[in-house]
């Protein structure tokens, strides 16, 4: 199973950021202009399990992010059949330790330390594609602690769910079971012991942890 994380997808997020590479994202670019980096599979959590803050890391970041599950064997996918392979929705939240990242890529080193630890990689429960009229006009949302931390539009995105698989098709063989984290729309936010994190679809819960 793969994971693949898509940073930079929103123009908002990216207006917002001071991160360096987000900064130089031009408007016209393709799908194969987004940033893409990998989380290993030990890096998923699920099933409403905790979330164990590392205390070796320094501050943590959340970021909620529309997940896509990819149902079926495809390479080389046009973007007009993209639809076709994948089936089911969900909120999932990328953790980042922002402090370790900026070290790292002031080191020109790979960036999976801050990006792929153990459990960096939350989704929720999986809603079938069937139940939305489009997945790229999606509305989802992520709260902290009751209060609305992020909120996004599948529309908003600077490249859609299907360009990004028609994009990843082209250099990586997709198979049943992997998984596309589809960008967060706003920057994160930095967790606590304790926090509730709820994630929602339109009007479905499918995301609910805590923080440990």
């Amino acid at each position: 199973m793969k994971i693949f994380v898509i940073g930079g997808n929103y123009a908002a997020y990216n207006k917002a950021s001071d991160d360096a590479l987000l900064m130089e994202k031009k408007s016209g670019e393709t799908a194969d202009d987004a940033i893409l980096f990998f989380k290993p599979d030990s890096a998923l959590l699920k099933d409403h399990k905790p979330f164990f803050i590392p205390d070796d890391m320094g501050p943590i970041d959340c970021e909620g992010q529309l997940v896509v599950r990819i149902c079926r064997l495809g390479k080389t996918i046009p973007e007009r059949f993209a639809h076709r392979y994948y089936d089911a929705l969900t909120v999932g939240v990328d953790f980042t330790a922002r402090q370790l990242l900026h070290q790292l890529r002031g080191k020109g080193l790979p960036w999976d330390r801050s990006k792929g630890f153990d459990g960096s990689a939350m989704i929720g429960d999986w809603v079938a594609k069937e139940k939305f009229l489009d997945a790229n006009r999606v509305r989802f949302h992520l709260d902290i602690n009751g209060e609305t931390a992020q909120e996004g539009f599948t529309g908003d995105m600077l490249h859609s769910i299907d360009s990004l698989i028609c994009d990843l098709s082209r250099h990586f063989t997709l198979k049943t079971g992997d998984i596309l984290f589809t960008g967060a729309p706003v920057p994160a936010k930095v967790v606590s012991i304790d926090d509730h994190i709820e994630g929602w679809i339109e009007d479905r819960k499918v995301l609910d942890f805590r923080c440990k």
